[in-house]
């Protein structure tokens, strides 16, 4: 059986009850970790989702891709860069497209790439990653400037959806998210090394779960299904968490979940053997 890549570093666990392990203080650990906790959402919803943030290079293709995928699926979900700017493919492999994260819009990106060439991005799909981006949301965004614990609600995209039709905004209440999935383990390493960097001030655990994705249209779509599948997997799981404890007339213990976690990365991966997993557990 294919099991998922983990690491957890060692350490005396914080006192916060929600502090179920030591932050990581290696990238390159590859030993097993003790299994780490979703602090799932407590409320009564029938939903019960998890709070995601998915994560790539550019915050273009592929986190935009699943950042789409889970937000029809109805799961609150943000997304970003971990690149010093944004890089797009150009005329030629020595000059790309350099836009900075965080200023300028997918919409003015479409615009001025369709002006420039409306053939040539055309039929490299760029335009239409763009048009996509653009009703998501207005600007790729770089993980290592979010505020984390900022309540980030109503940061919608940039053209509205007809009317029925679901609109993909930011809600993310809190500004905290359960689990970050990031789309390439360059990008992971980025992630887990800023989280250490900014030295846990929430002290609140955070799954960080990387998948491989090849960074073209038609990777982006298979890797965006199975991170759907996997984010369904994860709630599932907290959702029969918290109807044990109701049934049980007790309170529904996030660490119940925890347990579950390893099973659950292994039995996706069987189901996904062309996308290697690996993940840690990090703090806020």
């Amino acid at each position: 059986m294919s099991k998922p890549r983990s690491t957890t570093p060692p350490g005396d666990p914080p006192a916060s009850v929600l502090s179920l392990y030591p932050p990581a203080r290696s990238t390159k650990s590859r030993t097993p970790p003790p299994p780490p906790g979703i602090p799932g959402r407590q409320g009564t919803s029938d939903d019960f989702p998890l709070k995601f943030c998915t994560v790539c290079a550019n915050n273009q293709n592929r986190s935009m891709e699943a950042h789409l995928v889970l937000s029809q699926a109805g799961f609150p979900v943000i997304s970003f860069g971990t690149g010093s700017a944004v890089r797009l493919p150009g005329p030629s492999i020595d000059k790309p497209n350099i836009y900075a994260f965080n200023a300028t819009s997918y919409d003015e990106m479409y615009t001025e790439l369709k002006a420039r060439d409306i053939r040539l991005y055309s039929a490299n799909g760029l335009l239409s990653m763009l048009d996509r981006n653009r009703k998501i949301k207005k600007s790729p965004e770089r993980w290592q400037d979010w505020n984390v614990g900022l309540p980030r609600v109503g940061a919608g995209p940039v053209d509205k959806r007809g009317e029925g039709e679901k609109t993909y905004s930011d809600e993310i209440e809190s500004g905290i998210v359960d689990v970050v999935i990031t789309c390439e383990e360059r990008c992971w390493d980025a992630v887990v090394d800023d989280l250490i960097a900014r030295g846990s001030p929430l002290n609140r655990l955070v799954h960080v779960i990387n998948i491989d994705i090849k960074d073209n249209h038609e990777e982006a779509a298979v890797g965006g299904k199975g991170i759907l599948e996997l984010a369904k997997m994860l709630t599932a799981a907290a959702k029969e968490e918290r109807d044990k404890a109701s049934d049980e007339a007790r309170d529904f213990d996030r660490s119940s979940v925890d347990g579950r976690v390893p099973e659950i990365l292994a039995e996706w991966q069987e189901r996904h053997p062309t996308l290697p997993v690996l993940w840690t557990a990090s703090y806020f």
